[in-house]
C-alpha cells in the first residue's frame, strides 16, 4: 500500500482508521486515549446536545486541562469526525436478512432514523462530503449492495442511497425538532377547537376537515416516515424496472 502524507488528508481521517496521528509535543505523556476522548464527547452530546460540545467541556469531563486535550485530537473539526463515526456505529445486521430489496432499503433507512433518536445530535453534525470513516462506509456499502443487487449501476445506486440518506436525516431532524420544541402543543384538542372555525371562515375547508377529524398534527409518526419512504422506493422501483429486471426480486 502506498504511503500517504497525512497532512493531505481531511481532519480526523487518520485517527478514525486507527492510525496514530503525528504526536503533538505538548509536555507530559498522555493519560487518556482517543477513544476515551470520543466517549466523553458522546456522553456530553447525549446529555446536553450538540451546542454544548466544546473542547474545554470535554477536557473538564475527563479531568484534563483545556490544552491537554489537544494531545489526542488536533481540533474540534477532527473530533467531530470521530464523534460522527462513533455515533452512527456499525450498520445494522438486519439489512442483509431482509427478504427483498424494498424491505432491506426500508430497514436501512429506518435504522438511520432510529439512530438519530438515540443520538439526536447526529442531525446537527455537519456533512462534509462522501463517507470516509469506517462505520459510515459500512452503512454506505450495506445499502449499495442492496441497490446494485437489483441491477442498478453503482453510480445509480449511489444516487439512490444519497436520496434515502437525505430523507432519513430530514425526517429524524423534523421528528427531533417537533419533539423538543417548547411551543409544541400539549392541548391539541383545544388548538383544534380554536382554529377550526377560523379556518372555515377563511375558506380553508380541507385544513378544517383534517383538523376536525384529528388528522392535522405536528407530530412525525412512524406511519408518516413509512409513507414518504414508500413513495421514494416506488420511484426507485420504476428505475429498476427500466433495467428490465423484476423490481421485487
Amino acid at each position: 500500500m502506498p504511503l500517504t502524507d497525512d497532512a493531505q488528508l481531511p481532519p480526523g481521517l487518520v485517527l478514525a482508521w486507527g492510525r496514530p496521528a503525528k504526536a503533538n509535543k505538548l509536555g507530559r505523556k498522555p493519560t487518556q486515549s482517543v477513544e476515551q476522548i470520543v466517549d466523553a464527547a458522546v456522553e456530553l452530546a447525549d446529555a446536553d446536545g450538540f451546542a454544548a460540545l466544546s473542547m474545554p467541556k470535554i477536557a473538564q469531563r475527563l479531568g484534563l486541562t483545556a490544552n491537554a486535550i489537544y494531545r489526542y485530537v488536533r481540533s474540534r473539526d477532527e473530533l467531530l469526525v470521530l464523534l460522527g463515526d462513533a455515533g452512527w456505529g456499525p450498520a445494522p445486521d438486519r439489512i442483509s436478512d431482509a427478504p427483498d430489496w424494498r424491505a432491506a432499503a426500508t430497514a436501512w433507512t429506518q435504522a438511520m432514523v432510529d439512530r438519530c433518536d438515540i443520538h439526536p445530535w447526529l442531525c446537527d453534525l455537519p456533512i462534509r462530503g462522501a463517507p470516509m470513516t469506517p462505520n459510515l462506509l459500512g452503512w454506505a456499502e450495506a445499502i449499495l449492495k442492496v441497490l446494485t443487487g437489483t441491477g442498478l449501476s453503482p453510480t445509480e445506486s449511489l444516487s439512490c442511497a444519497l436520496l434515502l440518506d437525505g430523507y432519513a436525516r430530514r425526517t429524524a431532524s423534523a421528528r427531533r425538532d417537533v419533539r423538543d420544541s417548547p411551543t409544541a402543543s400539549d392541548q391539541p384538542a383545544a388548538v383544534a377547537r380554536f382554529l377550526e372555525p377560523r379556518l372555515r371562515e377563511l375558506g380553508y375547508s380541507i385544513l378544517a376537515g383534517l383538523m376536525a377529524g384529528d388528522q392535522y398534527t405536528d407530530e412525525v409518526h412512524d406511519d408518516d416516515v413509512t409513507f414518504g419512504l414508500d413513495r421514494i422506493l416506488d420511484g426507485i422501483e420504476v428505475l429498476i424496472a427500466q433495467h428490465g429486471r423484476d423490481p421485487l426480486s
